[in-house]
């Protein structure tokens, strides 16, 4: 009879481990992060410029009011998880755009979404993040990045506050490589040649301390811009018609082609500018307006522009 009852037993014994499994299983803490299965609530995120914002659960219903994050976003993978965005996230095509305003938020407006997380360029003596704090919502700042390396450290830090850790810091190294094989790609092509970059047809440019002259100065070339001081009018100079044909730069690049129908034809038609170097030799490049003014993953696309224009004035 004894080994019949040990075998009556073990049915009982198998429900008691199960039941006993599935009780640790709900003790253990949530560790789930998304695709890529890594723990991390709460996390600790420390942006460049911002206060410190701890989140304790990975953020299901995210609205960003800032263009450029909602790329990043959805470039991690976090995209099931934003609810809404500003009117100026054009990129990708899916996101759920709303009437919203990322440089004058409303509160109000924001939190008819119900959202756990919110997401912004800017929060001027942190009135928005203090208004949410009353819902109990969390205000995320993410300024605009002055380097690369801040660029690739906020695609990173979007990884971590969504639950998409290791896509981040896939992101940031992918990215950080295709950059860099295009510089090298190049070489010192770019040496001795010089451009503009207008940012509207009223000659508004940048300068080289700016995250898009940063972009130019990896292929050594010179900014006609910066003129005696790199850092004069915050680094967006408006230039005169008469300092651009002055300065004859070799390659001009057009950020302006969406907002203002700027193009090859137009920039030839303007009075003098037919005998600019750059126009002569058909180096106007059109580049698309967002892709060339924010930090996305597509600054791989502008770094290509100027890689190839680099590549053939050389030539």
């Amino acid at each position: 009879m004894l080994p019949l009852r040990r075998f009556l037993l073990l049915p009982l014994l198998l429900v008691l481990s199960l039941t006993a499994c599935a009780e640790r299983q709900e003790e253990a803490p949530d560790t789930t992060a998304g695709s890529s299965g890594v723990g991390g609530f709460p996390v600790e995120l420390t942006p460049e410029g911002a206060p410190a914002v701890t989140l304790e659960k990975r953020p299901e219903r995210i609205v960003s009011l800032s263009p450029s994050t909602t790329e990043v976003l959805f470039a991690v993978g976090a995209g099931e998880q934003v609810v809404a965005v500003d009117e100026m996230s054009t990129h990708p095509e899916n996101a759920p755009r709303t009437e919203m305003s990322g440089l004058s938020p409303d509160p109000q407006q924001i939190a008819g979404h119900n959202p756990d997380l919110v997401i912004v360029e800017s929060d001027t003596e942190g009135k928005l993040a203090d208004a949410l704090a009353k819902t109990g919502t969390p205000t995320l700042v993410l300024t605009a990045p002055t380097t690369l390396e801040s660029m690739y450290e906020q695609f990173e830090l979007v990884g971590k506050a969504t639950g998409h850790p290791e896509e981040g810091a896939d992101l940031a190294k992918q990215t950080k490589q295709d950059i860099e094989k295009l510089v090298a790609d190049v070489g010192d092509a770019g040496k001795g040649l010089s451009y503009y970059h207008e940012l509207d047809p009223s000659f508004y440019s940048v300068t080289s301390e700016t995250f898009i002259g940063q972009v130019y100065g990896l292929f050594g070339l010179t900014n006609i811009a910066d003129q005696d001081d790199p850092s004069a009018h915050g680094g967006y100079p408006q230039l005169s018609a008469e300092t651009i044909l002055s300065a004859d730069p070799d390659l001009i690049f057009l950020a302006d082609t969406q907002c203002c129908a700027q193009n090859t034809k137009t920039v030839a038609k303007r009075p003098g500018w037919d005998t600019l170097t750059a126009v002569k030799q058909d180096q106007v490049i059109e580049l698309p307006d967002d892709a060339a003014s924010r930090w996305t993953p597509r600054i791989v696309d502008f770094v290509r522009s100027v890689a190839d224009s680099v590549t053939k004035a050389a030539a």
